[in-house]
C-alpha cells in the first residue's frame, strides 16, 4: 500500500492506494496540538505512482479547474457503506441532499441513522462527497473534518455570486 501527504487548502490530506485503486483520503486533524509542525515534515517530497493520478485531480478540484474524479476508487467497507458510498457520488458538483433524501434514494426512509453513520465512515475524502450531504432544515450537520472545513467546500463547490449594481 503506498501513501503520500500533500497540501490543500483545508490542511494536509493523506492517499492510501495500490494498483487496484485509491483506498484513503483523509484529512489531518487541526485540532491536534503541534500539527503545524507535523504536517509541515509529512508532505511527501516524492509521489508513488499509483498516487499520482488522484493527486493530480484533487489539486484541480482545490484549483477551481475540476469538479469531477475518475481515477479508480477501491474502499474498504461493508457492502451497505459501499451502497451508500456509491449514492454520494450521485450528488451533483455544487447541489446537496439531506440525510433524509440519501435514505429514501436507497430505498429506507428508517435507515436514516445508518445511512448517516455510512455517510461518517466514508474513506475517500471529497472523491465520495459526504460534504454535499446536510440536514433537513438545511443546516451543515456532521463532518468527520469539521463543519468549518464542510462549509468551505460547499462554498467552494458553489460560489455564491454578489450581484453587481452596474450591470
Amino acid at each position: 500500500m503506498a501513501i503520500a501527504y500533500f497540501s490543500t487548502p483545508l490542511g494536509t490530506a493523506k492517499i492510501e492506494g495500490d494498483e487496484n485503486g485509491i483506498s484513503v483520503i483523509s484529512i489531518a486533524d487541526e485540532g491536534d496540538p503541534g500539527a503545524e509542525l507535523k504536517q509541515a515534515k509529512q508532505i511527501s517530497e516524492t509521489i508513488p505512482a499509483v498516487l499520482q493520478e488522484g493527486i493530480k485531480q484533487l489539486q484541480y478540484y482545490f484549483e477551481g479547474k475540476r469538479n469531477d474524479f475518475d481515477f479508480k476508487l477501491n474502499p474498504s467497507g461493508t457492502e451497505f457503506q459501499k451502497k451508500v458510498w456509491k449514492a454520494l457520488l450521485e450528488i451533483p458538483f455544487g447541489k446537496t441532499c439531506s440525510y433524509m433524501d440519501l435514505s429514501k434514494k436507497l430505498g429506507d426512509v428508517k435507515a436514516i441513522r445508518a445511512v448517516a453513520s455510512a455517510n461518517g465512515k466514508n474513506p475517500l475524502w471529497i472523491v465520495v462527497p459526504c460534504h454535499r450531504v446536510i440536514g433537513t432544515d438545511g443546516s451543515l450537520t456532521g463532518y468527520a473534518g469539521g463543519l468549518w472545513r464542510k462549509k468551505w467546500l460547499l462554498e467552494h463547490e458553489n460560489p455564491s455570486t454578489q450581484q453587481s449594481l452596474f450591470e
